[in-house]
């Protein structure tokens, strides 16, 4: 009897070293798969060595993980994430991005990004660590303060392209923009230590890394302009308060006697087929968006049209989007589309033209009576008579500030003069 008891006994305290240790193993398996709430600074690497930084915040939301992607201003949602053991799936909204990482045994996240260019991807290192709002090492008291507007140099394959570019700084923190003629480089951030300047985005297309050195309060030097996997231009920069920004208006122009417009696509949402003769836009006021989903500043600027569109669309004014996307498959240019339209609420068609951006010859087999489309975005304005009016080609975004404001401006003013037009 003593010895059945003794087994029992040995055997109840197996069972609970068991369930304990059953328990310490579910804890740390628990510590290792979480994603911790706060704010991360991440890094994307390039085969040169050189690191696109960015922040992002982790949050709960309605019993879900969302993220917000951090450059100044601009807290950009992304609501896709997918938490199976130890990975972490991390779906951009748009621009056909991923990251796939892996949590760490410390909390961080190690693994990739993958970006998706029609039928070719690529793929780099991605690193975040937990609880860092900091973008870069600050070690010495800036030398100058750079806010105002600057005119820029920038050189690449022996060409000079000069563009303004836009600095706000508050002690040593630095947010700007450079405006390049076809859209402006959006939401940069970062920080002034000594006489060195590094700024960068990060958004889901765009990945930038820019850095120079000061020489003084009116001269910038040294610049490199880093741009995803590869892209690399010299720049350096003179304070010109009165660096203008090239007109937009002169970048695409309407051929000599090509007459009216004249096209039929297919409707993203239905697949129907939408002619710019449909009776839905005689006697109105058209804008026709050119875009693509994989493009930032479309982005940007859909938002504006979409919110425009909804308050004036029954003043007479019609918008069609016209997306260039990365292949020429409708399905899968569809599929890009569908988040891009949800999320900026779009109400009016968006066609597929069924051409790829990359192809050489889209404005002649979409658009004959075009020159060359040079920009995306590029927005043209077609009078109740159904004739051009006006062609902008690029983009001056929120990021641009009064630029953004100009823009906004001048297109009402273009509105309301063609709505009163006879």
């Amino acid at each position: 009897m003593i010895k059945e008891i003794k087994i029992f006994r040995h055997k109840f305290i197996l069972i609970i070293l068991i369930f304990i240790v059953s328990l310490l193993s579910l804890r740390w398996s628990e510590k290792t798969t979480i994603l911790k709430n706060g704010y991360w600074r991440a890094t994307i690497e390039r085969p040169d060595g050189h690191e696109i930084v960015f922040n992002f915040e982790t949050k709960d939301s309605l019993g879900k993980k969302i993220i917000y992607v951090i450059n100044g201003k601009e807290h950009l949602l992304v609501d896709s994430i997918q938490i199976v053991n130890d990975s972490v799936f991390i779906q951009m909204p748009f621009f056909e991005s991923d990251f796939r990482a892996r949590i760490m045994d410390n909390g961080n996240l190690e693994g990739s990004w993958v970006k998706y260019y029609g039928y070719r991807i690529q793929t780099l290192p991605f690193k975040a660590e937990f609880h860092t709002k900091e973008r870069f090492k600050i070690s010495a008291s800036p030398v100058s303060n750079i806010s105002g507007r600057w005119e820029t140099k920038f050189e690449e394959k022996n060409k000079v392209l000069t563009m303004p570019a836009e600095f706000e700084q508050i002690g040593s923190y630095v947010t700007g923009t450079f405006l390049d003629p076809t859209g402006d480089t959006r939401f940069l951030q970062g920080v002034v230590s000594g006489d060195s300047l590094k700024l960068s985005t990060f958004d889901g297309a765009n990945a930038y890394l820019v850095t120079a050195r000061i020489d003084n309060e009116n001269k910038i030097s040294g610049g490199k302009f880093y741009s995803g996997a590869k892209g690399i231009e010299d720049w350096n920069a003179v304070k010109n308060e009165n660096a203008a920004i090239s007109s937009g208006f002169s970048e695409t122009k309407i051929k000599p006697n090509s007459g009216k417009l004249n096209f039929r696509f297919r409707d993203s949402k239905d697949g129907h087929i939408v002619s710019i003769n449909d009776k839905r836009f005689k006697g109105k006021v058209v804008v026709i968006q050119i875009l693509g989903s994989w493009c930032p500043n479309c982005m940007d600027e859909t938002r504006f049209l979409s919110d425009y569109y909804n308050k004036n669309h029954q003043r007479g004014i019609e918008i069609i989007g016209l997306a260039y996307e990365r292949t020429t498959d409708f399905e899968n240019s569809q599929k890009a589309l569908e988040p891009f339209m949800k999320r900026l609420h779009v109400q009016y068609p968006v066609l597929i033209t069924g051409v790829a951006v990359s192809d050489s010859l889209l404005t002649q087999k979409t658009i004959p009576q075009l020159e060359k489309i040079n920009a995306f975005p590029t927005t043209i304005f077609v009078d109740r008579k159904g004739n051009i009016t006006k062609i902008d080609s690029g983009f001056n975004g929120p990021a641009t500030g009064e630029h953004y404001t100009e823009f906004k401006k001048e297109f009402n003013e273009i509105i309301d003069h063609l709505l009163t037009e006879k």
